[in-house]
């Protein structure tokens, strides 16, 4: 018996444990309605000391064991925020975090921080958003964060948990890598000459190896003389690569056509395909 001390922890066992007289002879808590240490409610016999059912959460324990199979309390009340999953995954030109609590007590939220191979050793971790959480929850919860401006290359994430009371606590780090473009580009559409259908890949790339910025990205199909036929993109777009099919099934003669792609980046490109039917 005595206190036991750890970070963030104190527990005095004195007056919750007590000699038993089962075969193993180890000592139990006491149930007693004043203490911190065990819930008083229901219980089961244990030689002649009675031993709680439930744990301080209501939980139900699994028969009568003794003191080693019992959780500790902590005096300050708090519950660490369980993580139970916290995963990376590229999504066209953005990065999309996602990860699961199991359980969550004073959870004030959750500071998303990256650092990568762009960063220096001296700017270290960078904070670039905050998910609120639910502060006390004792049932999963799921959240998510997407990074719409990620650097180019090799990529890891962190979470910093923040108490209601201030105090955190990091997760584990997640690692990812980016390969995106460095240059805008639309390819040759493939198959060439086609029937019925063809498609036409472009990129649109990171500026440098900084954050990138979404685009206003046209593409449009001419008939020789000038005419406009067909629109087949017209949005704004983060940086990645694309691809887009073109199906000339109706409507549409054999003969030469015309596809071009202009972007608020000041990338203008013309190319030509044969449709053979």
């Amino acid at each position: 018996t005595g206190d036991l001390t750890g970070t963030n922890l104190t527990l005095n066992l004195s007056s919750t444990l007590e000699d038993n007289n089962t075969n193993n002879g180890t000592q139990t808590l006491k149930l007693t309605s004043g203490s911190v240490a065990i819930n008083a409610g229901n219980s089961s016999a244990n030689g002649t000391v009675a031993v709680p059912t439930q744990d301080q959460r209501g939980a139900d324990r699994n028969g009568t064991t003794d003191i080693g199979a019992y959780e500790y309390y902590n005096d300050l009340g708090e519950l660490p925020v369980e993580l139970t999953s916290f995963t990376a995954e590229t999504n066209g030109g953005t990065i999309r975090l996602n990860w699961t609590t199991a359980t969550e007590i004073g959870n004030y939220g959750f500071e998303i921080q990256r650092a990568s191979s762009s960063t220096t050793p001296r700017q270290g971790w960078e904070k670039i958003g905050l998910v609120q959480g639910h502060g006390d929850s004792n049932s999963p919860k799921e959240y998510f964060f997407t990074d719409v401006h990620p650097p180019s290359g090799k990529i890891q994430y962190r979470l910093k948990q923040i108490d209601a009371d201030g105090q955190f606590e990091y997760s584990y780090i997640v690692k990812v890598e980016t390969k995106f473009p460095t240059k805008f580009e639309i390819s040759q559409n493939y198959p060439n000459p086609f029937n019925p259908s063809t498609t036409i890949k472009y990129s649109i790339p990171v500026v440098g190896n900084l954050q990138g910025t979404p685009t206003q990205v046209t593409l449009k199909i001419y008939n020789t003389i000038g005419e406009e036929v067909a629109t087949l993109v017209n949005e704004v777009q983060e940086p990645g690569r694309y691809e887009v099919k073109f199906d000339a099934s109706s409507k549409f003669t054999s003969g030469t056509y015309i596809y071009r792609i202009v972007t608020s980046g000041g990338f203008v490109s013309t190319k030509k395909m044969i449709l053979l039917k």
